[in-house]
């Protein structure tokens, strides 16, 4: 399955963007949101708009959650 068809299967229906998938990726590196917005060369709120983004579109509620379904998912 590619990466493009696993953003399809969301929980929601409606598929991540690539930069949805980075911030996903970074989530399950264990970093602060603060250092993830340093190497995206963005905000704080910016990720933080992006995490709840990711986490509606998938179903999560935690962090933990969305990390899971993404290794679920083979997303890194």
């Amino acid at each position: 399955m590619s990466m493009l068809e696993t953003t399809r299967s969301a929980t929601l229906g409606d598929p991540l963007t690539r930069r949805e998938l980075v911030v996903l990726g970074e989530l399950a590196e264990d970093v602060t949101l603060e250092e993830i917005a340093a190497r995206l060369f963005v905000t704080r709120n910016t990720v933080k708009s992006q995490v709840r983004s990711v986490y509606r579109k998938i179903g999560a509620s935690t962090r933990q959650q969305a990390v899971a379904w993404a290794r679920e998912h083979e997303i890194h």
